[in-house]
């Protein structure tokens, strides 16, 4: 299940989005969390089973566009369909607004092939 993030769940969302490449040094981690907590544009969730074992960030572009800057995964949780499934529950909190990949995570969108299952989810 996708929830928003929660000071309470810093540790945890920090741990998750260490595991993307262009975030591994410190300070850089700990401004990309800044910018998740103070601008209102910038949204994170993270996904919960028994415990929290993915997250994914947007920027909310405009009023048509959300744009993925960030998707990891647990990596002991990982080729289960977690990504994917948080990808589409993102979908459901923006029904109206197109997602997009940034240049971080479209390999990863790509490799989804998301379009084609949101149009057949549509149909």
């Amino acid at each position: 299940m996708l929830i928003r993030y929660k000071k309470a769940f810093e540790k945890i969302a920090m741990g998750l989005l260490s595991f993307m490449p262009n975030e591994k040094d410190l300070k850089k981690l700990q401004n990309t969390m800044k910018q998740y907590e103070v601008s209102d544009d910038w949204q994170l969730f993270l996904w919960k089973d028994e415990d929290v074992i993915g997250l994914i960030g947007v920027s909310i572009n405009d009023d048509k566009h959300v744009e993925i800057q960030h998707i990891s995964v647990n990596p002991s949780h990982r080729h289960q369909g977690i990504g994917r499934s948080m990808v589409k529950s993102l979908k459901s909190i923006f029904p109206d607004m197109e997602l997009q990949a940034n240049d971080e995570t479209a390999k990863f969108i790509d490799k989804c092939d998301l379009d084609e299952e949101m149009k057949e989810d549509s149909e």
